[in-house]
């Protein structure tokens, strides 16, 4: 057996063991073959050598997460935990990644987990992107802040962000308003998210004179989008033909984010997902990238990971 103590008398041990330890016991979870003694500012662990070092680079990202945003949430301690792989990769992003945005009342956007890293990194490489996840991993979120950066750099003219309103269809015409007021319940995580990003009359601004633009698919159609950062939203739910003609509406000094979560797919069964089928023939072409995100990137409440982990674990076949 091995024992090593930790000191945190630089910080608040509140702020690091949450409140009534409720941050420890997630540890003690994470941890369940280590045995921890905490005196005060001390941590004494005890254990095998193997399960300590583990513990001592999740317990520096657990700092080093505080030292960078000044808080240190239950659900980032989860999620800290939770990085079963690229830890090191993790680590360095945490440290080094571009905020991406300044946002409103002061608040830092920048992408939180490794895999919304990724999706920040293949941006840069790649014209077309499609990030795939279940809800909650902020893949919408990272997507719609790089567009405004892009805008804000001068590097596109224009932002669309677009999805498809499935549900719309021939019940459209008995929802009140005109279009805009019948589509916009679709649109709205898209409305929230440039919130966050864009003070309130600057993104009226943009959006009176088509700065930013927001619609559903069918508007895309006989279009080419030049200068643009083209979002498409929940893809899972366009059939094939719909995400053909998207795709194929990419003009010079584009970039494309096609984002979407293939276990909620409210499609007619005899349709195929447009999502799921590019997923499968545009794996190997150069310039578009993949995106994989998972429960540990859920930055929701901590709740949701656990929700969907029960639903998977228990779907009907």
């Amino acid at each position: 057996m091995t024992e090593k103590t930790f000191s945190i008398e630089s910080y608040n041990a509140v702020d690091i063991y949450g409140v009534n330890d409720r941050n420890v016991q997630l540890i003690r979870e994470r941890f369940p073959l280590l045995k921890f003694v905490i005196r005060g500012d001390l941590v004494r662990v005890i254990g095998e050598e193997s399960e300590i070092v583990q513990f001592e680079k999740k317990f520096s990202l657990m700092l080093m997460h505080y030292d960078k945003f000044g808080k240190l949430t239950e659900n980032d301690v989860e999620q800290i935990m939770g990085q079963q792989e690229d830890a090191e990769y993790y680590a360095v992003s945490e440290t080094s990644s571009d905020i991406l945005l300044h946002g409103r009342q002061g608040n830092l956007i920048k992408a939180r987990t490794l895999n919304q890293q990724k999706l920040v990194d293949s941006t840069g490489k790649n014209d077309l992107v499609f990030a795939i996840g279940p809800a909650g991993t902020g893949k919408t979120y990272t997507a719609v802040a790089l567009a405004v950066r892009a805008l804000k750099n001068k590097e596109v003219k224009r932002i669309i962000l677009t999805r498809p309103a499935v549900e719309a269809g021939e019940n459209l015409g008995f929802l009140p308003g005109d279009l805009k007021d019948k589509l916009d319940p679709y649109l709205q995580p898209l409305y929230d998210a440039l919130r966050d990003m864009i003070p309130t009359q600057k993104l009226l601004s943009y959006m009176e004179d088509g700065t930013i633009e927001i619609a559903p698919i069918a508007f895309m159609r006989g279009r080419t989008l030049d200068n643009v950062f083209a979002i498409l939203d929940e893809a899972q739910n366009s059939t094939i033909p719909q995400m053909k003609m998207f795709l194929t509406r990419m003009g010079k000094a584009a970039k494309f984010i096609v984002t979407g979560d293939i276990t909620q797919i409210d499609l007619p069964k005899n349709q195929q997902s447009g999502l799921v089928h590019a997923s499968r023939i545009l794996q190997d072409i150069p310039g578009v990238g993949f995106v994989i995100l998972d429960e540990t990137d859920i930055i929701r409440h901590r709740l949701v990971s656990r929700i969907l982990r029960a639903y998977h674990e228990n779907r009907e076949e």
